[in-house]
C-alpha cells in the first residue's frame, strides 16, 4: 500500500495546533487528501479551529491505523502551515462522501447544513516534507 492508498481510507487524522493558552491542543478531523494536500472543514458548527489558526497557522497532523488482530500498524505524519480558504462545495462534498457515503440525503443534518453554513471554510495543509507511510507492524502474540 502506498501513501495515497492509505490516505484514501476513511481514517481520522489528529491535528495538533497551538491553543490560545499557549499549550498545544489536538483535534480529530476528517480529511481529504488531494494533490499532495490535506483538506478539512472548519466553521462555527465544527470548532473554533479557524480562530486558533489565525493566531498560529503551524500544525502537525498524524493519520494512523492499528489492527491488533493482524498486528498491522501504519502511520503518516505531516507538518506545515495551515491555510483557511473559502468553502469549495465540490471538494467539501468529496470529503464528506469519503466518510458518509454518496447518499447526501442520508447524512446527518449537521453535515448537510455545513455545506450551506456561511461560516464553513476549508483548511489546507501542504506538508513541508515528502510523506512516508511508516510501517510499524508486528507479529501479534499467539500467531
Amino acid at each position: 500500500m502506498d501513501v495515497s492508498q492509505f490516505l484514501a481510507q476513511p481514517l481520522a487524522a489528529r491535528l495538533a495546533v497551538m491553543g490560545k493558552d499557549g499549550h498545544p491542543t489536538v483535534r480529530p478531523v476528517w480529511f481529504l487528501f488531494e494533490d499532495k494536500t490535506f483538506w478539512w472543514l472548519t466553521g462555527s458548527s465544527y470548532s473554533r479551529l479557524q480562530d486558533l489558526l489565525a493566531i498560529d497557522p503551524r500544525v502537525a497532523l498524524v493519520v494512523d491505523s492499528c489492527d491488533l488482530t493482524t498486528g498491522q500498524v501504519l502511520a503518516v505524519t505531516a507538518r506545515g502551515k495551515a491555510v483557511v480558504h473559502a468553502l469549495d462545495p465540490q471538494r467539501a462534498v468529496r470529503k464528506l462522501t469519503k466518510y458518509l457515503g454518496p447518499a447526501a440525503e442520508r447524512w446527518p443534518s449537521r453535515f448537510q447544513d455545513a455545506l450551506t453554513d456561511p461560516t464553513t471554510r476549508l483548511v489546507s495543509l501542504q506538508p513541508t516534507h515528502d510523506l512516508v507511510l511508516r510501517d510499524m507492524s508486528y507479529d501479534p502474540p499467539g500467531k
